[in-house]
């Protein structure tokens, strides 16, 4: 407040205008698995810790290679395999100390090489005896064990003898013995989340939120997808949902209905459902193997924020790194008998695999579809809408709390419409607009501190459908004649 007396000269700073609003992160995905030990002991990857990785590297680092039964690192590779971009905050949910199977006097034979390997990786408490068991070797003076790969040399100096059988206890992180309470998880007494749950913090901890949510695996269970979609909602994320392996195109469909044998009877608009399983080669076991579509699409959606914005609809993109699906879905452009079409018909995301045209994501629709059919059921739209209202929230900290006049409104209203106008410079929005309706802000709202403004605005939709209408007119003939 200026002094009452002043002989001389004062400035007072008065603050009014419009304030540039940013936009929030899109390109982030949420992934809730397993992951096995690392090699290196030092990196801290904490029980459902929210980790941050960016790139291979990061991924590599943090939860390793691919190991057979674990979630994350393929997950991972999946979705860096469509491109640079994303950002993934991953939940490990494996508890070394509980999701352990014991294993007692495994008999093994050292070989030639002198290191002999476990039926088991990811091996914890590993007490060696001889082939009698009445005599416990010591490690590090008889032996070395490398738990992360399950495998023991034997110390040439130590108390084991040459091409020794001895037997083996030990436990293996086991991820079977993970459930769907711990992948969706839960708040103790002092706050502390799990599982899912841990990524309600994460706008504390990195500023920004998933807006894509999956766990491969476990969300073909109903209490695990019902989760997610319950975060999503909180979230203004996306749920990516699989049907489980050995699903026919059949019992996809009908399992949009009550009684369907799958999780994809429901109409939420964040809930993306994913059809079928897709096949990459898998270098360890030079064989192809089966991995959920879910990872694959969130990475696709990711790389197309990146590249295009999210404005864009992930149907119609070649999805990189896999060599088959699990089951042979029809798909014809112009046909619209084909398995793709009925299953795009019913809010379902699959594949599209026609000559030439690679293995595509097709289908542009949530889950909303076909019960909903307000442009919202768009992935896109829905996506866009989120990103409009989740930016301008935001923005709106700097004005809270100050005096309710003509100034205030004005800044607000127009640095909405900035943000606006940028949008539809992009191409995010077709038309939208921020409008202060006096009518709806009586003095009994303004004495109680409340202001209201109306948000329009219209994102585009995807150009699902092309028709031409094609006319044989025998009156061209005239032009022979001329």
């Amino acid at each position: 407040m200026p002094a009452n007396y002043l002989h001389g000269v004062e400035t007072i700073i008065i603050e009014k205008g419009p304030r540039p609003i940013t936009g929030v992160k899109t390109a982030v995905i949420g992934l809730v698995g397993t992951a096995p030990m690392l090699d290196v002991v030092s990196i801290d990857r904490s029980l459902n810790k929210p980790v941050v990785v960016r790139n291979p590297v990061d991924a590599a680092r943090y939860f390793g290679k691919n190991r057979t039964g674990f979630t994350i690192p393929a997950a991972l590779d999946a979705i860096f395999d469509q491109g640079n971009g994303p950002i993934c905050i991953v939940v490990n949910t494996i508890d070394p100390a509980s999701n352990v199977t014991a294993v007692t006097s495994e008999s093994k034979t050292f070989p030639a090489d002198e290191t002999l390997t476990l039926d088991h990786s990811q091996v914890s408490s590993v007490v060696v005896k001889n082939e009698a068991g009445d005599t416990t070797y010591v490690a590090d003076t008889d032996y070395i064990i490398d738990e992360a790969n399950g495998k023991i040399a034997r110390i040439t100096t130590g108390a084991i003898a040459s091409a020794a059988t001895v037997k083996v206890d030990y436990s293996w992180l086991d991820p079977s013995t993970v459930l769907a309470a711990d992948i969706i998880g839960d708040v103790d007494v002092d706050g502390n989340r799990s599982g899912l749950q841990s990524l309600i913090d994460t706008y504390n901890l990195f500023g920004y939120v998933a807006k894509m949510i999956i766990a491969p695996g476990f969300c073909t269970q109903n209490s695990v997808a019902v989760e997610m979609l319950a975060v999503a909602d909180k979230l203004r994320a996306m749920a990516l949902i699989d049907a489980p392996v050995g699903t026919t195109v059949s019992e996809a469909i009908t399992g949009r209905g009550p009684s369907g044998s799958i999780n994809f009877n429901t109409s939420n608009k964040r809930a993306i459902l994913c059809y079928p399983h897709v096949k990459r080669y898998d270098t360890a076991t030079n064989t192809e193997i089966l991995e959920p579509l879910s990872q694959r699409l969130a990475g696709v959606i990711a790389a197309k924020d990146v590249e295009k914005g999210y404005w864009w609809s992930p149907s119609n993109t070649e999805i990189k790194g896999i060599v088959g699906m699990e089951t042979p879905i029809t798909a014809l452009i112009n046909d619209s008998t084909t398995e793709a079409n009925a299953l795009n018909e019913v809010g379902i995301v699959t594949l599209f695999n026609s000559f030439g045209s690679g293995i595509r994501s097709w289908g542009n629709r949530s889950a909303a579809f076909p019960t909903n059919t307000a442009p919202e059921n768009f992935i896109n739209v829905q996506r866009t809408a989120d990103i409009l209202h989740e930016s301008l929230e935001y923005s709106m900290l700097q004005f809270l709390d100050r005096p309710i006049n003509q100034a205030l409104i004005d800044s607000i209203r127009e640095s909405v419409n900035g943000f606006i106008r940028t949008l539809i410079q992009r191409g995010a929005l077709l038309e939208g607009v921020c409008v202060y309706d006096p009518a709806k802000n009586p003095e009994t709202e303004l004495a109680a501190g409340h202001l209201t403004f109306d948000l329009e605005f219209m994102p585009p939709t995807p150009a699902e459908r092309i028709t031409f209408e094609s006319y044989i007119n025998i009156e061209l003939l005239k032009a022979l004649l001329q």
